[in-house]
């Protein structure tokens, strides 16, 4: 009876070490003084390198920059691959994944999701010369994305018979487009209008298909069951929002003067819900 009574006691102190310790992660995050992100910093305009300074910035940088103020601590930015985003935050490599990540029902059962920080569809862009001029016409071709993120099985499911190669970034996939690699290029609008801004004179050869193979909503990925960690970033993107900060910094990045060439924000930090 004695053992009994003294293994259910240690299990239940291992318990509640174990719930103490998951809970504390925003405790540790102000002990070291510094909020880890992971970052794709290849990702432009929501983190890429800037060229002249070297350093990372962009759209999703100012946003984690301001959840850093917030708990008091420094931000320090990872760049991680599109593959690794939910396998590093899991491990605690990373506090929290600001990396152009869709928020779906599939990936809330593996981590938990701040206020929706972006909203863009997904679109193609292909040469001129390819005759393509709607997403089913993609059918029985190589269409290049992006490998580890949401576009290629979005591809698949829009055009099954599809034949999708992946690359580990973005400007890989766009310069084997350019290469004649594939007949089609897949990303986010926002990236995908960056890349083919890019292009210059060379715009002239391309088309960008009217047609979203898909809507996304994006946010900042968090550990699952990290509630405080979770509160403090969403109190800070609510804060940003009821500030005016929010369009401002979404202007900034994707407006009417950006290559990306939004003229309206047509989403708020408001809620973490998606259909």
């Amino acid at each position: 009876m004695r053992h009994t009574l003294l293994a259910a006691a240690l299990a239940a102190s291992a318990l509640f070490t174990g719930i103490a310790a998951h809970a504390d992660q925003l405790a540790d995050i102000k002990k070291k003084g510094e909020l880890v992100v992971g970052v794709l910093g290849t990702d432009e305009p929501a983190t890429f390198v800037d060229p002249k300074t070297r350093q990372i910035v962009g759209y999703e940088v100012d946003l984690v920059n301001a959840i850093a103020r917030k708990i008091g601590v420094k931000p320090v930015l990872k760049q991680i691959a599109v593959a690794a985003r939910i396998p590093e935050l899991q491990q605690g490599h990373v506090d929290l994944v600001a990396a152009g990540l869709t928020h779906n029902k599939e990936r809330e059962a593996q981590i938990d999701f701040s206020l929706t920080t972006f909203v863009t569809g997904q679109k193609a862009i292909v040469k001129k010369d390819s005759g393509i001029a709607d997403i089913p016409q993609l059918g029985g071709k190589k269409v290049l994305t992006i490998r580890g993120g949401t576009q290629e099985p979005n591809i698949r499911k829009a055009v099954p018979t599809a034949e999708v190669v992946t690359f580990d970034t973005s400007q890989q996939a766009f310069q084997a487009l350019q290469q004649g690699k594939g007949v089609g290029y897949v990303d986010d609008e926002a990236a995908l209008l960056r890349s083919y801004a890019k292009l210059g004179p060379a715009k002239a050869q391309y088309v960008v298909l009217k047609q979203n193979l898909s809507t996304e909503a994006l946010a900042i990925g968090i550990k699952k069951g990290e509630s405080g960690l979770k509160a403090v970033v969403d109190d800070t993107l609510r804060e940003l929002e009821k500030s005016g900060e929010a369009q401002k910094i979404f202007v900034k990045w994707y407006g009417p003067t950006t290559a990306s060439g939004f003229e309206t924000r047509d989403f708020k930090f408001d809620s973490d819900k998606i259909d």
